[in-house]
């Protein structure tokens, strides 16, 4: 019983603490000239939000990121997967979000001030142009970050990956990072309403380099990024047990 009060109030505590965090980035996109400024203090904030609530991620391989473009791919548990990524990565990655969140206009207006990039995924006409926009920026040596299963789901483990990413960084001649995530979903997975104290790690692996033979298409690098990721979660394949 104590420990779900302490949970819950954790839980508050957290949501009151991501809203000011929230409130700050808005003001930051409402008033704040310059992109690459915005970048920085929004990073500063989505990082703040984790730290100010007791949470300090434990963050390894930031030295294997390129110096140069290139984009970053991770596996999908939970909503914090983006703010802790905006966060603790260098605060020149866009992301690529789901066109969806266009629909939201004060979290579209946020992202977009911030640099996020947006792909519609059921409208073929506007897919097709919102991928011609991620390929510009990608041959333009802008650091992209995906999380190419596009979703994700209560229980653990990792699903199929989407092409995107993959075509992107051939078209531009990018290093493919994996980056694997844990202690996300069980702090805040589907359906879970208040976030709950727990550790949380990213492993920042080596990158896959355009002279790699897995980059020889996006299916090939698609797969290997993927089971590098598997390989450092221990989590199941969720592709495999489908069959």
């Amino acid at each position: 019983m104590l420990t779900r009060l302490l949970h819950a109030l954790f839980g508050l505590y957290a949501i009151f603490v991501f809203a000011l965090c929230v409130l700050f980035s808005l003001l930051v996109a409402i008033l704040v000239p310059g992109l690459e400024r915005r970048r920085r203090l929004v990073a500063g904030a989505a990082r703040a939000s984790f730290l100010l609530s007791g949470v300090k991620p434990e963050i390894n391989g930031l030295d294997k990121l390129p110096a140069e473009g290139c984009v970053v791919v991770a596996n999908h548990a939970s909503y914090l997967d983006g703010i802790l990524l905006k966060g603790f990565l260098p605060a020149r990655f866009s992301f690529v979000i789901k066109g969806e969140m266009r629909d939201i206009p004060i979290a579209h207006f946020l992202m977009r001030r911030s640099g996020a990039r947006f792909v519609e995924r059921f409208k073929s006409s506007e897919s097709a142009r919102d991928a011609r926009q991620i390929v510009k920026a990608a041959r333009g040596g802008e650091s992209l970050g995906f999380f190419p299963e596009g979703t994700f789901i209560a229980e653990p483990g990792v699903g199929r990956f989407r092409a995107g990413a993959f075509m992107a960084a051939i078209k531009g001649d990018m290093p493919v990072v994996p980056i694997a995530i844990s202690g996300t979903r069980e702090m805040l997975g589907a359906g879970r309403a208040l976030p709950r104290p727990g550790p949380i790690r990213v492993d920042i692996l080596p990158p896959i380099l355009p002279d790699d033979p897995a980059y020889g298409n996006h299916h090939t690098l698609a797969d290997s990024a993927r089971q590098r990721i598997l390989d450092a979660l221990d989590e199941p394949d969720l592709l495999a047990t489908l069959g």
